[in-house]
């Protein structure tokens, strides 16, 4: 059974910094491939959204919204994103979803989610 472990949120002011992790573990690689791993998160009252992807060769995607401020990065080895959020804005507070993307040897994609993890901006 694949799992989704996330670490790192929490409260924090306005124009500060947090550091989420996620691992996974439990992909059965005999059947199939992780193809990218990122972050969506989900404010209260609107839809869950895109905030960071990274493939599993190293390229990246950004919500325009937190371009210039988050960074996505991974360890391939360890099977671990990550996303440093820099200048934290109170629009920023979301539950955080970690995902994992992999594809079967049939090629059918499967989505993986992590728990969640609280992240709160506010003075």
């Amino acid at each position: 059974q694949v799992q989704l472990e996330e670490s790192g949120g929490g409260l924090v002011q306005p124009g500060g910094s947090l550091k989420l992790s996620c691992t996974a573990s439990g992909l059965d690689y005999r059947l199939n491939a992780l193809n990218a791993m990122g972050w969506y998160r989900k404010a209260p009252g609107k839809q869950i959204e895109l905030v960071a992807t990274i493939t599993r060769g190293g390229s990246t995607n950004y919500a325009d919204s937190v371009k210039g401020r988050f960074t996505i990065s991974g360890n391939n080895a360890k099977v671990t994103v990550y996303l440093d959020m820099n200048n934290l804005k109170p629009e920023d507070t979301a539950v955080y979803y970690c995902n994992a993307e992999a594809l079967t040897t049939t090629r059918k994609r499967n989505d993986y989610w992590g728990q969640g993890t609280q992240v709160t901006v506010s003075s």
